[in-house]
């Protein structure tokens, strides 16, 4: 089967939607889980349930954020390497927070002193916390537009400031992320506990189900009474990749001009509220395991809400608007993305494979028996 260039560049865009959703959901929970493990956890023991239910399987969880990571750099080497200017110290953050993971899970039980587990704690709740307000807080910056431009000769210029990216709506963005990865691991917790976490779960996935469809919903009030971006020029998807060849408008509420167009995207957002809506009713009714295929689709709509408003760019310009990167000229060549299509059709397909297996061999209840029987635990 053979594509063209513009059919290679859409599906790439959709490839690079699913991994980032595909690490929301299974990467996701456990950021959840770790934000929750301070306050679910009343006693050591506890801490050690609400632990060994993501200990065996965060570090596969990684893999999802890892590949979207590689795509980015192979398919959108442009986008890339704008974010990693723009967004330097907010990735270099976000990469001293994960480090508190393995760590924390390693190191956490080395020692019975209870100061040294309460604190190893504390340094599992930022490496969840952290990573998910930064990550929303990127899409926040992304609808507004990040302050780069290109030179003649394609040198790219970043003109703005770590502390601007913490901008009133980014950092609406950013709490939207950290409410929906909590429902998301509570719900996780859910269905991996029993007894007295378990119903303090019911209740964590209630309050931040609401708290994210609210959030959601007043974002989306201010994304339509914020400038959005649209090509004004002729688009050429087959062409090659030059942001600076196209002419980019500025304007009140242009992010909605997509649901304009195509009405039936409403379903989109209106599935995160129906999927929210869904997960607390699941949650309240004892079936965790819907729950958590609801709280997932919850997630995923969040995320396609954004993909789709955006749409076709992938990084907006405030600083030059001609210069914002979209899906028709921030690619990588034709080859590039014939060949990755097709190393993606043989190894995603696995990666799915054993992280279905993985769940379905660790999709037991964790005990406070268990934790007593098997007291020599690395956490």
């Amino acid at each position: 089967m053979m594509f063209d260039y513009e059919t290679l560049r859409l599906i790439w865009w959709a490839l690079l939607g699913a991994l980032l959703i595909g690490f929301a959901i299974t990467g996701g929970f456990d950021l959840g889980v770790a934000i929750l493990l301070p306050f679910l956890g009343k006693n050591d023991t506890e801490r050690r349930v609400i632990i060994n239910s993501i200990g065996a399987t965060w570090e596969g969880n990684q893999v999802w954020f890892v590949t979207a990571g590689g795509a980015l750099f192979a398919a959108w080497p442009m986008a890339y390497s704008v974010a990693f200017s723009g967004f330097y110290f907010a990735l270099l953050l976000t990469l001293f927070a994960l480090f508190m993971r393995p760590i924390g899970f390693d190191y956490r039980s080395k020692l019975p002193s209870q100061r040294w587990r309460s604190n190893w704690d504390r340094a599992l709740f930022v490496g969840g916390f952290v990573p998910a307000l930064i990550f929303g807080v990127a899409f926040g910056n992304l609808l507004q537009g990040v302050p780069f431009y290109f030179a003649e000769d394609m040198r790219i210029f970043y003109t703005g400031t770590f502390w601007a990216l913490l901008n009133p709506f980014a950092l609406l963005a950013g709490l939207i992320s950290v409410s929906m990865l909590i429902m998301h691991g509570a719900v996780y917790l859910q269905l991996r506990t029993v007894d007295d976490i378990n119903q303090r779960c019911k209740s964590m996935v209630s309050v931040f189900a609401i708290l994210t469809l609210v959030l959601f919903a007043i974002a989306g009030v201010w994304v339509a009474n914020i400038d959005g971006y649209q090509i004004t020029s002729e688009v050429l998807p087959n062409a090659p990749s030059n942001p600076l060849t196209k002419l980019v408008a500025k304007g009140l509420g242009l992010w909605l001009a997509n649901y304009a167009n195509y009405p039936m995207l409403w379903a989109i957002p209106s599935l995160a509220f129906i999927a929210g809506t869904t997960t607390i009713v699941l949650s309240k009714v004892e079936r965790p395991g819907l729950a958590f295929i609801s709280s997932s689709l919850t997630l995923a709509a969040v995320i396609l809400t954004a993909g789709v408003s955006m749409f076709p760019f992938l990084m907006p310009s405030s600083s030059v608007i001609n210069s914002s990167l979209t899906v028709w000229d921030a690619s990588s060549s034709m080859t590039t993305l014939k060949i990755m299509f097709w190393v993606t059709v043989v190894f995603l397909p696995i990666v799915i494979f054993y992280t279905s297996w993985v769940f379905r061999v660790l999709r037991g209840k964790i005990t406070l028996e268990h934790i007593h029987n098997n007291d020599h635990s690395a956490y």
